[in-house]
């Protein structure tokens, strides 16, 4: 399509959309190898916790085409699994497979078969007879809510509890309260590309092609475990198909390729089958979440209290942020939260697109939603009521807050004015129709990076960074940046991604990626365009351009720095059955300068999309008498479809914000999901008036 001389902003088309339709952008499984690779299909555990007492591979060995079968027997030497490189990322430790006898957790992988077909080492594997000494296990959060513990510090080092004022004086003498208890069921990432990798071996080198979502991360991962010096690792990663968090550490199928590619000498191809993602590539951890809040007559909040208990794993702690937004959306002179975490005998929790903002505000918007109720407000208003402009926990102002406009913005696109008070009075036959808003709040993190320009004599640019594109459009959005900095046309930039070859960044993940790796660009891309300027003559040109990490940015300290917006929701609900069906939904969104219009709204779809799907659909049912995922398959494991989301749309304000960045652009990966379910969950109740505590939102729920 066409493109003004201002590249950025302008919804150019997917650079590297062609490759993908016409199936030459290869995802890590499709790579080619320097010779033929071998494959290997994992074996996992089927008890939740125990021991290995023995294991027969006899059968598998004698398979027509096995060539190996890899247990704790025959594994190579790890590190133990110990603290990560970096004390705050966890996906740069040890990650030690195979390493002894122990089972901890329902699939945990137990062998590894190697043959030269993928359908060969599947059977192999089902030939292998392993014996477990089972021991007792804990499954289910609540049953186990006594055992709860404080971590000491929750995700992105953020502190585990918090109290301004006098939160309990306050609640007890509120005008207007509510006390409720909210559950949000465990969740699954499911990509559609599949966790999957081929690593081959050159002497004492390792090659490890692999979907993840930071190259860097993965690196040290890798040569953490192998116990071998990361220059001896190269990564390689150019297209990911999605990763929401999945992807942002390496998994079995990396080491456990690498493992078996240097015992046989070839390459080796690991993919994981969907059920086995369901246990060896993380997940959003179950909550029970208790909100309460206390209000004057007039609206004003006057308390705010959070309090959340998470099902944790007890050889590695995961503390999602799941109640730190509750301590800067509203404002209110007393706020507390806290966190807790329960250890069960399961895989832990990980990130999941919108750590903590996605389960957390479903709870929260609906309680202040219950509150607008008991009020008798519009629950617009009583947002905009509570609304500030200096960080009631931090205690400075926010760089840009323009979350009123939002609702005000979404409230007359939305036709939010025609919107029955009281539940039950819009219906059509016997579906009844029902509208509902929420707020949205993600902060707006920036972390070190750094990218290389170069420029041929004939004025073509190549931009390098081992930045991923995880289907977020990185490429685009750097060559539209690189584009106009040069003041070159986007045809004659060329953007390389996903190689531990490149300058580092710090990958896709934390809706850090776009701001990190575009600004970078726009650095080196400066640097570069000085000296093609100071030349007399074309020639080959480069140069290097970096950007600091928020904790080296005063900007981030005299700030506090997040997205907003608002979604509102219109759903129908059949009064006999119970079904709920969403007949629209629209966001508004202040989140910086959009680098490429296009992209950024598919970006802020898919997420209101995924919190249609958390608020109605998806829901781990863990069976406590195994320890396995009952609905372990995308057969029973329901996301939303094409059918459940019928008419959704985004839009921005334009607000570009000098204090994030020298581009004013803030990340909005994770943007769309954060409160979406809520705008769900609120219309079902001015439906029904039947108000939804427990996520996702079930037939008989709404039909009792």
């Amino acid at each position: 399509m066409a493109v003004s001389a201002s590249p950025i902003g302008q919804p150019l088309d997917r650079v590297d959309g062609r490759l993908k339709v016409t199936g030459r952008a290869p995802y890590a499984f499709e790579h080619r190898t320097p010779q033929p690779a071998a494959y290997g299909f994992i074996l996992g555990a089927t008890v939740a916790k125990g021991r290995i007492t023995t294991i027969d591979s006899t059968a598998a060995e004698k398979a027509p085409g096995v060539l190996l079968v890899m247990t704790h027997r025959n594994a190579p030497k790890q590190a133990p699994f110990g603290p990560p490189t970096v004390p705050t990322n966890r996906f740069q430790r040890a990650r030690p497979y195979l390493a002894d006898d122990r089972v901890r957790h329902w699939g945990e992988p137990v062998a590894l078969v190697v043959a030269e077909t993928f359908e060969a080492a599947r059977h192999a594997a089902s030939l292998v007879e392993v014996s477990y000494a089972a021991e007792d296990k804990k499954i289910g959060l609540r049953e186990h809510l006594s055992e709860a513990w404080a971590p000491p510090k929750i995700q992105v080092g953020l502190k585990t509890d918090t109290s301004i004022g006098d939160f309990e004086a306050a609640f007890a003498s509120g005008e207007v309260t509510v006390d409720a208890e909210y559950h949000v069921a465990q969740q699954h990432h499911m990509a559609l590309e599949p966790h999957a990798s081929i690593a081959s071996w050159e002497g004492d080198a390792l090659t490890l092609v692999t979907a993840t979502q930071v190259v860097s991360s993965a690196r040290a991962c890798v040569a953490a475990t192998l116990e071998m010096p990361k220059e001896k690792v190269r990564i390689v990663s150019p297209y990911v198909g999605g990763g929401f968090g999945g992807k942002l550490g390496v998994r079995a199928d990396a080491l456990l390729s690498a493992f078996a590619a240097r015992a046989l000498g070839r390459p080796v191809k690991v993919a994981q089958t969907r059920q086995q993602i369901f246990y060896v590539a993380g997940h959003r951890a179950e909550s029970i979440q208790r909100i309460r809040l206390s209000a004057g007559k007039d609206g004003r909040l006057t308390g705010v209290s959070h309090d959340v208990v998470m099902q944790n794993c007890p050889t590695e702690d995961y503390a999602e942020q799941t109640a730190a937004q509750t301590r800067s959306l509203y404002g209110a002179p007393s706020i507390r939260t806290t966190h807790r975490l329960v250890n069960l005998d399961m895989q832990g929790g990980e990130p999941v697109r919108a750590p903590g903002e996605a389960p957390g505000m479903l709870a929260l918007e609906s309680a202040i939603d219950e509150l607008a109720v008991k009020l008798g407000m519009d629950p617009v208003e009583l947002r905009i009521l509570n609304d500030v402009q200096t960080d009631p926990e931090k205690k400075v102002p926010f760089s840009s807050r323009r979350f009123v406009e939002c609702l005000r913005e979404g409230a007359r696109r939305f036709g939010w004015a025609d919107r029955p008070m009281r539940p039950r009075q819009r219906r059509e036959g016997s579906t009844l129709i029902g509208y509902g808003v929420s707020a949205a709040m993600r902060p707006n993190y920036i972390n070190a990076a750094t990218a290389h320009a170069s420029v041929s004599p004939d004025r073509k640019a190549t931009i390098r960074i081992d930045m991923t594109d995880i289907g977020t459009g990185t490429y685009t959005i750097l060559t539209q940046v690189a584009a106009e900095t040069l003041g070159l046309p986007t045809k004659d930039v060329t953007v390389l991604l996903g190689d531990s070859l490149y300058p580092q960044s710090p990958g896709a993940g934390g809706s850090w990626g776009a701001a990190s790796s575009a600004t970078a660009t726009l650095e080196a891309c400066r640097a570069l365009k000085a000296k093609m300027d100071a030349a007399n003559e074309p020639v080959a040109l480069e140069a290097t351009g970096s950007v600091k990490a928020m904790k080296d940015n005063p900007d981030y300290k005299n700030f506090a720095q997040y997205c907003f917006g608002a979604h509102f929701a219109e759903v129908a609900v059949d009064e006999d059955t119970g079904e709920i069906r969403l007949r629209r939904m629209l966001g508004v969104f202040s989140a910086g300068r959009i680098l490429n219009a296009k992209t950024a709204r598919s970006q802020l779809i898919g997420g209101m999309i995924w919190g249609v799907s958390s608020a109605l659909f998806e829901e781990a049912a863990n069976d406590a008498r195994f320890g396995h995922v009952a609905n372990g398959d995308l057969a029973e494991y329901h996301v939303a479809a094409h059918a459940d989301v019928p008419n959704v749309d985004a839009v921005f304000l334009d607000d570009r914000d000098d204090k994030a960045n020298p581009l004013g652009a803030k990340g909005i990966g994770e943007l769309g999901i954060c409160g979406a379910g809520g705008s769900i969950a609120n219309a079902v109740f001015n439906a029904t008036g039947v108000r939804a505590r427990t996520f996702p939102i079930t037939l008989d729920s709404v039909i009792a």
